[in-house]
């Protein structure tokens, strides 16, 4: 079987290099907070790092007209857009930075492993994506993997500052969801916007808490770890939805904690423990039996109009005019007839049925 074959193509390689590139960041974030950036200045550079690069790779796109290409985000996405960016760029670190004055930080660490249960939940239970046994049990193995990674055997307790850290999962669990809903638009424009609107906010708020700017190299180097670690990584995560949708997106996702702990051994020198291993056991567990998942059956496409980056495939078969788009992939506005047929997939852009 080839690559292209495998159903899980290219979905699951687009979150895992999602999720070890967040995951790197983690550590490298760490070295900057050594230097003495306030948290919420951090997260604020960050975000602006990674919005001015993309920027500047959007912008690049455009004057030389190289790149994929892809749609933009239309009229009617843009009130998700707005929800992303409320929920995912500022209610999450607003309420992350409001737990973390009052809990320690093993709990901490802990507590924000329920992102991943949030997109799944949601996923799930609100927008009715497929699971079966094998995904569950996969989704619980990583999850456990990186509750035991992050676990300092100091126990916590679940006073204010815990219930804000859950409510920043809970935030950007809908954020992963609601993303979903523009996942075929342009993937850098998506990001970009995040990017520049989350790190404004941030900045404007650790300002008002009276944090001042590091050096510019310092700012320089938290720029460079946001882009890569979260504009270029949530590319990929919406690349990743279009294939796979979010409760599977989200599985793979939450394997970043594992690529930062042996970042971290690299960088600190940290301990190789039983810990690290078991828990890269689990994962290895829990991705496996994702990759290995088959699904399929006799599904039904309702009729349906959208804009989209495609190739005319089994799901594309209409014809252009003279004045069509050339070459492949291309965008353009097109419909979907009503199609009866049975294949292996994944709850991806056309294949968001019920069962």
């Amino acid at each position: 079987m080839s690559l292209r074959q495998w159903v899980a193509w290219p979905g699951a390689p687009l979150a895992m290099g999602s999720a070890a590139l967040f995951g790197a960041s983690t550590p490298l974030a760490k070295a900057l907070l050594g230097e003495g950036i306030s948290p919420w200045l951090l997260a604020g550079l960050l975000y602006l790092g990674s919005g001015i690069g993309l920027a500047l790779v959007m912008l690049t796109r455009i004057v030389f007209k190289i790149g994929p290409r892809e749609a933009s985000l239309a009229r009617a996405d843009w009130r998700w857009m707005a929800l992303v960016v409320l929920a995912g760029g500022v209610a999450g670190p607003v309420l992350l930075m409001l737990g973390l004055v009052s809990t320690p930080a093993s709990s901490a660490a802990l507590l924000l492993n329920l992102e991943g249960l949030a997109t799944m939940a949601i996923a799930w239970l609100v927008y009715r994506e497929n699971v079966d046994r094998r995904l569950v049990l996969g989704a619980l193995a990583i999850l456990a993997g990186a509750l035991l990674l992050s676990w300092q055997g100091s126990g916590f307790t679940f006073g204010s500052g815990a219930f804000a850290i859950a409510g920043a999962c809970l935030a950007w669990g809908v954020d992963n969801n609601l993303t979903r809903k523009v996942s075929g638009s342009d993937p850098v424009q998506i990001a970009m916007i995040k990017g520049l609107a989350a790190g404004l906010v941030n900045l404007a708020l650790a300002f008002l808490m009276g944090a001042t700017l590091p050096s510019s190299g310092l700012s320089l180097v938290a720029g460079v770890v946001g882009f890569f670690g979260y504009g270029v990584s949530l590319v990929f995560f919406v690349l990743a939805l279009r294939f796979l949708g979010t409760a599977r997106t989200g599985a793979y996702f939450s394997a970043a904690p594992f690529v930062g702990a042996l970042l971290a051994l690299l960088m600190f020198g940290e301990a190789l423990t039983w810990q690290l291993g078991a828990a890269g056991a689990l994962m290895a567990i829990g991705l496996w039996l994702h990759l290995v998942e088959k699904h399929g059956h006799e599904h039904m496409h309702e009729a349906m109009d959208h804009t989209h980056a495609h190739t005319h495939d089994d799901h594309h078969q209409h014809s252009h005019g003279a004045d069509g788009p050339p070459g492949e992939p291309h965008v353009h506005a097109h419909r979907h007839e009503p199609l009866r047929h049975a294949h292996p997939h994944y709850p991806d852009l056309h294949h968001r049925h019920g069962h």
